[in-house]
């Protein structure tokens, strides 16, 4: 097994974008929690009430030498609306923020770079996704933890979003998704 890394980004429901990852060839671990706000040991209660400044995140833990950075940024552009500023869907606050998490310089310009990618493919739109930290990570409660592959099959919100994003991930990025 080759040396894994990280990745930390944001953008809605991480109980959404935790599934899409979960798909990803390369990914070994998802963990949802909490990013980018003041205090520290937030709850799910606390961040959903908008008033701790964090946002719902999900930690990647991937392989770099089968899904590069710059990919993981391209699948996560690509699988959220980051034209939403502080929303997806009905999830409005700047918990559902469209957010990048780098670790240090080289990471910070690739988040750049996969912003610019995605606003030269959406003429007429752009991304208003943040590129924040350094920041500390806080995981979610334990029952965030695999949510699409327990509770979120059972729940309707889970049902009526998730599907579609795991669609567009299969669509935009067949050869990048697991068996």
């Amino acid at each position: 097994m080759s040396e894994q890394a990280t990745a930390i980004v944001a953008g809605g429901c991480f109980w959404c974008t935790e599934a899409v990852f979960r798909d990803v060839i390369g990914v070994s671990e998802v963990e949802s929690g909490y990013i980018g706000g003041a205090g520290a040991n937030p709850t799910y209660k606390a961040v959903c009430s908008g008033t701790t400044g964090h946002a719902e995140a999900i930690r990647v833990t991937f392989d770099p030498a089968q899904l590069t950075y710059g990919d993981l940024l391209d699948i996560h552009m690509a699988t959220h609306d980051p034209s939403q500023l502080n929303r997806q869907g009905n999830d409005v606050g700047t918990q559902y923020r469209s957010a990048l998490f780098p670790d240090g310089e080289a990471e910070r310009a690739e988040a750049e770079a996969a912003i610019a990618r995605w606003n030269g493919d959406h003429a007429g739109s752009s991304a208003v996704t943040t590129i924040e930290g350094p920041a500390v990570w806080y995981s979610a409660e334990d029952y965030h933890q695999l949510y699409w592959e327990g509770e979120g099959q059972r729940n309707p919100y889970c049902l009526a979003v998730i599907p579609p994003k795991l669609q567009k991930l299969r669509k935009s990025f067949a050869a990048r998704v697991k068996a």
